[in-house]
């Protein structure tokens, strides 16, 4: 079975970089195969105006696979709404360890709150159960929940807790 953690907050909050921190923790540590489940707010592009893949697409393709000797990535076009974090995480599973979700933070999967009081913004995990430790570059943070508190600048000890957490080894 694959792991899945979340990784949660505000935008600004340093998620992507503490996702990228993990990754490499997991892959130099413990040689997981990690799969990185981003969600982008706005329209994106996978591919560059003018090559093969996207005139394909733009020409109307419902799906494009790219492929090289590197990578190969499948472009899906989504007709109605988007598909939901569930869809996407049957789709992520084959040949993974453990995937690193990043945004869906009202999703009810296992996750850590990214926390910096600078943005000036609501913790997530004070409402949400589904948070189960914040990482955060607070010295004193009060807060109303029983979760862990974790060093958003000590990838060890958040990486570690994440695979304690997911019974993936006993650290």
């Amino acid at each position: 079975m694959t792991n899945i953690i979340g990784i949660s907050g505000w935008s600004g909050s340093g998620k992507t970089k503490l996702i990228t921190n993990l990754i490499k923790f997991f892959k130099d540590n413990y040689s997981l195969k990690v799969c990185a489940l981003k969600h982008a707010h706005h329209t994106f592009e996978l591919d560059q105006k003018g090559k093969d893949s996207q005139k394909m697409f733009e020409a109307g393709a419902n799906r494009v696979i790219i492929t090289s000797s590197k990578q190969w990535a499948i472009i899906n076009r989504i007709n109605s709404e988007e598909p939901p974090l569930e869809e996407l995480l049957r789709h992520s599973k084959d040949n993974i360890d453990i995937i690193l979700v990043e945004g869906w933070k009202f999703s009810k999967i296992k996750k850590i709150e990214v926390y910096r009081k600078v943005l000036k913004k609501e913790m997530l995990s004070s409402k949400d159960k589904s948070f189960i430790a914040i990482a955060t570059d607070e010295k004193k943070l009060s807060i109303e929940t029983k979760i862990p508190i974790l060093n958003i600048n000590d990838t060890k000890q958040i990486g570690n807790f994440i695979l304690k957490n997911l019974n993936i080894y006993n650290v």
